[in-house]
């Protein structure tokens, strides 16, 4: 029965208690501890029963205990230390970007992603890329960065799993009710703020919701309006369901709609960063909008937004990209060539691998390559797959220089440590540990915590954990149905003096979660070893229409209750609470991906920001930060072309790493009964990892090596009515007419025999340039060391000078010094050359001599 007319109704709360509205509507209390401790304090089973929801307890819990706080001085004065401690922290003056930055008089930055995990009562997030975005967001906000967010709002989120009696997942879809969850309508008078995006033959309309988290707003588009039809209405009903129609629909709204919905909220960021590549289409309107309200040309306004838009891959193979056919973009997208007064073949050129080919899909990452100025991977190791992997975008670019850099990710350390680890930090590294977290001199003073104590924190921690793991099993049992001796028997399982290992994240195949269990009886021998017990957790959503990982979970599942493994269990309905308790819990955290496909992973930095050590595969972030004194790496990054014997080799491995260092060091007591070598290895780690792998320093390197370099271009670009721009658009036109016509003719060399050391080479090239002069390019000499196939390998280009020309060909000189021995190559390349170029490699185009 639909209603005639609908209400909102509000929690009703005392004056006294109203600032406690304000704090539940900014996740702000998300990750302070005493926030979220005050909400406890209210009502605690009301805080458990709202999923940790504080809009939608103030609304359920008894009017008796809300009445009952109000006139509870200890209560209020709690109250009052919060709602201070929150008034600070939104009107702070000295944020970092204060200190080192002129901030500008609005948002310099729009952040759009295709999910956001911020909290787990707003479950529009499934994995860790979305985690990633919600903890980005947070330290955007801790540091005063002038930055706004776009996402999609889901009416179902991601799902709620549970295994049955064959430990088979399911999957149970519950509707968010957004009127009791941390977010607000935007509205203008009193009326909601709405946006159409055009759709084949019709315009989708979406309302815009906010997500105040901290000092950032996150703008969230939601089309279940009744203006809408019903198909358009589930454009944003579900976090990645439906077929590649549906896709398609959603990165639509998420992109071009994330773009209107800021101007819609008067918001014009100059940089806009896509976070993965569902977002590229707002490069498309963006273009649309310099070219019908500006009157750019095409050329003029691809200048322009590629100037002012960052792009981040998060993917290490072709597989996890988006792809569209040609078909569907005529369908949704087919407006747009008449807009931008293109063709079809120009705009499909944008997201195309190979522009020759008439027939290929578009690809998402490829057109936010092309249309993005700056681009880059997640690790270090992540930002050589992704220059292997695109290379072919850019060609003749040698693979070290493809323009993808590596931000290293990071994690929100506020968010993920344990309120006991949090005051220990307190104690004996000062404030500065929350203020500061990338500062590497704070976390140095890890060392003067004593063990007896961070020991004790620890060991509390695992203590919370197993019994948390014992109330979900039972939970889990009871209502699968299962016989009264086995629920009883799960309250008792697990041994919270064990040594603990913990596997949790999106289960893929890739990620290879039955590694640890290929040799069940070996590894049953460690489990059982009643001096020196291991025991397991696993936890890990499947995509519902992923059927291998599902397999994975049933293999799982069925190899605890069996083979001796009774201290391997299983927590359904992975979430961020469970993270945080397996996380602030276990002692050693297991990842084990086939390499070269985690483009980076963070789990392991939140593990060891609790004191945690990692157990890992040389890859992402593991790659570059193991060191022997934190952690242990499973091999050396080897790959073998049989997959299964990697898995052979690899499994033994951690076999061999348990039975002979990890197990003897954990258990290896003195006469205190501290384990001071692990103890050592906590320290070790977290004063490595923490101040390295922070989202604090990772935002500020965006901010650093992306953002600003963008916003300078981009004003650059757009000052004079968009006269560089103009000039810019120009000038590429012109090189890219008569590139053809540039030719290395000769290069000659003032060495004919061998050269020692630190000798400078002499090298001058003679350059055919056809219409185009010397200041349109750039001449380099290349050299670096021959491999077996006469190939330069880690090649160094060193620019030429112009000293004159003759009969149309041009003569550049340069010195190249032998910096070390060996057989080196030396080779002569020609480059296109602007100031308003954002790298040399931006136009595609390179000579090299023959």
């Amino acid at each position: 029965m639909r209603p005639m007319f609908s209400v909102n109704v509000v929690p009703s709360l005392p004056p006294a208690l109203e600032s406690l509205r304000e704090l539940a509507y900014n996740l702000w209390w998300a990750w302070n501890p005493e926030a979220v401790e005050l909400f406890r304090r209210l009502d605690r089973d009301a805080w458990e029963a709202s999923g940790h929801n504080p809009v939608f307890m103030l609304g359920t819990v008894d009017q008796a205990a809300v009445e009952s706080a109000a006139h509870d001085d200890a209560f209020l004065a709690h109250l009052e230390r919060v709602h201070l401690d929150f008034q600070r922290y939104m009107t702070a003056p000295s944020t970092w970007y204060h200190k080192n930055h002129s901030p500008p008089p609005e948002p310099l930055v729009a952040y759009f992603c295709f999910e956001f995990g911020l909290t787990e009562c707003l479950p529009i997030y499934s994995g860790g890329m979305g985690v990633l975005a919600g903890d980005y967001l947070k330290s955007a906000s801790d540091l005063g960065v002038p930055l706004v967010a776009g996402g999609l709002l889901y009416q179902r989120g991601y799902f709620r799993q549970y295994l049955n009696a064959d430990g088979w997942q399911g999957e149970r879809f519950p509707e968010l009710d957004f009127y009791t969850l941390p977010l607000q309508l935007e509205k203008r008078d009193g009326v909601p703020v709405t946006i159409e995006v055009d759709y084949p033959g019709r315009r989708v309309a979406a309302q815009v919701w906010r997500v105040q988290v901290g000092r950032v707003p996150l703008y969230l588009l939601d089309t279940n309006v009744p203006q809408n039809q019903p198909e358009d209405r589930r454009i944003t009903y579900q976090l990645y369901g439906g077929d590649t129609e549906t896709r398609i629909r959603q990165e639509i709204m998420l992109g071009i709609g994330g773009l209107k919905a800021l101007r819609a909220l008067g918001v014009a960021p100059r940089v806009c960063h896509m976070n993965e590549g569902h977002s590229a289409f707002l490069a498309i309107e963006r273009m649309r909008q310099l070219v019908s309200e500006r009157g750019l040309t095409f050329g003029e306004a691809q200048e322009v937004v590629r100037a002012g838009t960052v792009f981040t891959t998060h993917t290490s193979v072709p597989a996890g990209i988006d792809l569209f056919g040609r078909h569907l973009i005529d369908k949704y997208l087919g407006h747009y060539y008449g807009a931008l007064g293109i063709s079809r073949s120009q705009l499909l050129a944008l997201g195309s691998r190979n522009p020759a080919k008439q027939d290929g899909p578009l690809n998402m990452a490829v057109l936010a390559l092309r249309l993005s100025g700056q681009a880059n991977a997640v690790s270090q190791l992540h930002g050589r797959v992704s220059r292997r992997l695109w290379q072919n975008l850019w060609p003749g670019v040698p693979e070290r220089e493809v323009p993808i850099i590596s931000i290293n990710n990071g994690v929100h350390i506020r968010s993920w440590i344990s309120h006991d680890m949090g005051n220990l930090f307190d104690r004996y590294l000062g404030p500065r540990w929350a203020e500061h977290p990338a500062d590497q001199r704070v976390w140095e003073l890890v060392d003067e915590i004593p063990d007896e104590e961070l020991w004790r924190v620890h060991e509390r921690r695992r203590s919370r954990l197993v019994a948390f793991t014992r109330r979900r099993l039972r939970i889990q049992l009871e209502q699968r149905g299962a016989p009264p001796t086995e629920i009883a028997r799960a309250t008792e399982q697990l041994d919270p003096e064990a040594l603990t290992i913990g596997f949790a994240r999106r289960f893929a195949v890739y990620k290879r979660a039955t590694l640890i269990l290929r040799h069940p009886e070996r590894l049953a021998s460690m489990l059982n070893n009643q001096d020196r017990p291991v025991q397991i957790i696993f936890a890990g959503k499947a995509h519902p229409k992923d059927s291998p990982a599902k397999e994975l979970i049933r293999q799982v599942v069925h190899l605890t209750r069996s083979n001796g493994l009774r201290n391997v269990v299983f927590i359904e309905d992975y979430d961020m609470n469970v993270a945080r308790y397996l996380l602030q819990g276990v002692d050693l955290w297991l990842n084990t991906p086939v390499l070269m496909q985690e483009a980076s992973g963070t789990s392991g930095m939140k593990a060891a920001a609790n004191g945690a050590l990692n157990l890992s595969v040389l890859d992402g972030w593991w790659a570059e930060a193991y060191h022997p004194d934190i952690g242990w790496a499973i091999g050396r990054g080897e790959v073998y072309e049989d997959l299964d014997y990697q898995e052979e080799v690899e499994s033994n491995a951690i076999y061999d790493l348990l039975e002979k260092e990890i197990v003897p060091l954990f258990y290896s007591r003195g006469p205190d009964g501290l384990p001071r070598g692990w103890i050592a290895r906590i320290k070790s780690a977290m004063s490595t990892v923490n101040p390295l792998y922070s989202t604090s320093r990772m935002v500020i390197e965006y901010v650093q090596r992306l953002y600003r370099p963008a916003e300078r271009r981009y004003d650059g670009l757009v000052e004079n009515e968009f006269e560089r721009a103009r000039r810019l658009a120009e000038w590429k036109a012109r090189v890219h007419q008569h590139w053809p016509e540039v030719k290395v003719v000769g290069v000659e060399t003032n060495v004919a025999g061998d050269l020692a050391v630190g000798a400078e080479l002499e090298v001058r090239a003679s350059v055919r340039l056809g219409q185009l002069s010397p200041d349109d390019v750039s001449v380099e000499t290349y050299e670096g060391a021959l491999d077996a196939e006469q190939e330069i390998v880690h090649g160094r280009a060193t620019p030429m000078s112009y000293v004159g020309g003759d009969k149309g060909v041009s003569l550049f000189v340069g010195q190249s010094r032998c910096s070390d021995s060996g057989l080196h190559g030396y080779t002569v390349r020609v480059l296109p050359r602007h100031e308003d170029l954002a790298n040399p490699f931006e136009p595609r185009l390179i000579v090299w001599g023959a």
